[in-house]
């Protein structure tokens, strides 16, 4: 049995998929693009996206009441890899030794003409 997370502090849908799932102790949530939760905009050059991504990731762990020291693992994709040393700072920024697992790619497009999204999975357990 899986329950549905939901937040308005993060972007809401774009398509027919949900913010996040939390399945027993853990919290697989949607990749988030840029969007602005307030203003449904998506702007910026790759480190104002990436604040913004992050800022929307940090939204829905803490409404599965959790912190972002409890993503385990994250999967990012970049539109262009040459963005990956701006991409990395800012996203080390908002995260704390150990991080977590990762993977990145380059992607061909992303939803909306993003430049980054970032989507974690969170282990819930207190």
């Amino acid at each position: 049995m899986s329950q549905v997370l939901s937040t308005d502090k993060a972007p809401q849908a774009i398509g027919p998929y949900s913010q996040g799932r939390i399945v027993g102790n853990l919290l697989f949530a949607s990749g988030q693009v840029a969007i602005n939760p307030k203003t449904g905009e998506l702007k910026g050059d790759i480190s104002e996206q990436t604040h913004q991504a992050m800022q929307n990731v940090v939204a829905l762990v803490e409404a599965a009441g959790a912190d972002v020291s409890k993503i385990v693992k994250t999967t990012c994709f970049l539109k262009n890899m040459s963005d990956f040393a701006v991409f990395n700072e800012i996203y080390a920024s908002y995260l704390k030794a150990p991080y977590p697992a990762r993977s990145c790619v380059a992607v061909a497009e992303l939803p909306k003409g993003a430049l980054c999204e970032i989507e974690v999975v969170v282990d819930l357990r207190k």
